[in-house]
């Protein structure tokens, strides 16, 4: 009985074709599931016509339907087994995918048994119709008026979620010597992620746009230093809290990664010297709707080269060198998680475990690694995750799949999450070598629910629009705006984000009062700021319309920031004498080109220097250079 993986199966038009691949005691075992006649033939020839008389019927001898005998085998498989051949059946070739059934039904049906002692496995019912995991074409085709068309897989969805996890932990119980399993519920954290995007987003670009955001000119990554500044900015901090931790059990920064390397791969931001800083799309995007930036960040991220977010599964190394050069694109696995949540309804909470069985299950699959054996946890050697069983789905795909929807979908606010700490909460890796001292396997693996919501739909072209909820207005003002243009904190501490807001429009005059300044307005305005921007955020806060002084006073300042426009460079040319000047300004040949700039200057632009110079030529002067 020959063996083959998925790429090397081979095809059969007829079940005659699948059985002469066999041997002959492997077609007697077979001859015994066809029939229970006591003479059966012992030639390899006639034991192969008398299996196709029994399971196919031959030509012309099916009169009716109930003639046909695979109704009789049908009917004494058990339902996993018909599960396996109507799947075949009415798929798209004749091939058993096991992984993928597996997926679907939770378990693979019964294929029989193979003793210690035995040369060949003894087939089940099924060892008629599939053949080194294909079923022959002519058995496809009667197979589909016999077998109902299987279900499509569906997502099992929930309007609510429970305020508690029961978590799962072993426990080695030192009377009685065994190993112990017991349940203790841990909080579940909820985690709507729209409205934080959208702060974050605006709060990263201006601590990149003061200069105090840096990253490492070789990898691109934010360090410890610039982790902390962009954490104490979010909105509700990070999604975990390390304090509380050993060091060995620390988590890390999620969001806090994230932003910097979302705006790097956006085009929002760039490296000059140690520091980021905006480009003109990133100044643009202070002032543009915020769901329209986000689902340009989303597309480029979908496409970029600058990171893997394989990297951030800290623990399994390799990934350099050798290691690299065995991985797939970025590009293919982003797009197939993406389809994946394109699948998803929104507005409902996905386990994201039953997320992981219907990619599987419907074959929206990718993978990691062409090579795993140059990827290892711990040491090369030993750790290597080349052996069977070392890198399933479930070790590399999964944990790749959680990182992309935690650490960047949820912190583009595209998804909203459910989540306990990583620790303890996925079990799936006990199997491998060198994890006794891990407290997880990646700091993702706490991510249990996930439920795209409003912003996320629209940027998966899953809504026509995206309508932002208004934002809650605090409790008590938080600030109080006073007709002699002074801001003044009053009540609950400011977020972070807004203090620095306030200090790019105010000059802080004591430690909670702002006064509003001409200049420093001005100079904010040049820098591409938006005054509406500071006028909703004084009203949010405040929790009354502003003063008619602070009001007037900053519509005139963004009017007069308006009146002016700089066009670009130019170079100022000095000529010999007012007349020559006039001529030239004048000259049908050199006019559309220069301004008189005064009495004896031109004005000329630099993108029109070189049609100016020869337009004067032909006036009779030059311009040297």
């Amino acid at each position: 009985m020959a063996y083959y993986t998925a790429d090397e199966r081979p095809s059969y038009a007829t079940l005659t074709d699948a059985l002469q691949t066999y041997t002959v005691d492997y077609l007697k075992k077979l001859a015994v599931l066809a029939s229970d006649a006591k003479n059966k033939p012992t030639r390899k020839a006639d034991l192969i016509q008398f299996i196709v008389r029994h399971v196919n019927c031959e030509p012309g001898r099916l009169r009716q339907v109930e003639d046909d005998p695979l109704q009789g085998f049908w009917r004494q498989l058990d339902p996993l087994q018909q599960a396996a051949v109507a799947e075949v059946a009415h798929g798209s070739d004749g091939c058993f995918n096991s992984a993928r059934f597996t997926a679907k039904y939770g378990q693979s049906p019964n294929w029989g048994e193979k003793k210690p002692f035995d040369y060949l496995p003894t087939p089940s019912l099924l060892g008629l119709f599939f053949h080194n995991g294909v079923m022959p074409d002519d058995l496809r085709r009667r197979f589909r008026s016999i077998a109902p068309k299987p279900e499509p897989v569906q997502l099992a969805s929930q309007d609510d979620l429970p305020a508690e996890w029961p978590l799962e932990f072993a426990e080695w119980n030192a009377k009685t010597r065994q190993r112990e399993i017991h349940t203790r519920n841990i909080p579940l954290v909820k985690r709507l992620t729209d409205r934080a995007a959208s702060h974050d987003l605006k709060a990263v670009l201006r601590l990149i746009d003061a200069g105090k955001l840096a990253v490492s000119d070789k990898t691109s990554q934010p360090g410890a230093a610039a982790l902390r500044a962009v954490d104490g900015l979010l909105l509700g901090g990070d999604f975990y809290d390390d304090r509380g931790y050993g060091e060995y059990e620390k988590i890390g920064a999620i969001k806090a990664f994230a932003w910097p390397m979302l705006v790097q791969a956006g085009g929002l931001a760039a490296l000059s010297g140690k520091t980021l800083e905006l480009t003109k799309t990133g100044q643009k995007a202070l002032s543009d709707p915020v769901e329209k930036t986000i689902a340009q960040l989303r597309r480029r991220w979908l496409k970029t080269t600058l990171f893997d977010e394989l990297r951030r599964i800290d623990c399994i190394k390799g990934q350099t060198g050798k290691g690299k050069r065995g991985l797939t694109a970025l590009a293919g696995r982003r797009a197939v998680i993406n389809q994946a949540l394109s699948d998803c309804p929104p507005g409902e909470w996905i386990a994201v475990d039953d997320l992981f069985r219907q990619m599987r299950a419907t074959g929206t699959d990718f993978e990691i690694t062409r090579d795993p054996w140059n990827l290892y946890i711990c040491e090369p050697g030993y750790g290597s995750l080349g052996y069977e069983g070392f890198h399933d789905w479930r070790i590399l795909q999964a944990r790749y799949v959680l990182c992309l929807l935690f650490e960047y979908a949820a912190t583009l606010g595209l998804l909203d999450v459910a989540f306990i700490p990583p620790h303890g909460a996925r079990l799936d890796y006990d199997n491998l070598w060198g994890i006794d001292d891990l407290p997880f396997l990646s700091r993702y693996d706490g991510l249990l629910f996930i439920r795209i919501n409003p912003l996320g739909a629209c940027c998966l072209g899953l809504a026509a629009s995206y309508q932002p909820a208004a934002a809650e207005a605090p409790a008590a003002p938080v600030l109080r705006v006073l007709p002699n243009l002074e801001i003044a904190a009053i009540g609950a501490p400011l977020e972070p984000a807004d203090v620095m807001l306030l200090d790019s429009y105010a000059t802080k005059t004591a430690d909670a009062v702002w006064k509003l300044d001409q200049s420093r307005l001005l100079e904010a305005l040049e820098e591409g700021h938006d005054v509406t921007v500071l006028a909703e955020l004084l009203v949010s806060l405040g929790g009354q319309p502003l003063p008619e002084t602070v009001e007037r006073f900053l519509q005139d300042l963004a009017a007069r920031a308006r009146s002016l426009k700089a066009l670009g460079n130019a170079r100022l040319i000095e000529c010999a004498d007012a007349a020559l000047a006039t001529l030239i300004a004048n000259d049908s040949r050199t006019k559309p080109f220069c301004l008189l700039a005064g009495e004896r200057h031109l004005a000329v632009p630099v993108e029109s220097e070189a049609r100016f110079r020869g337009a004067l030529r032909k006036l009779g002067y030059s311009l040297p250079k």
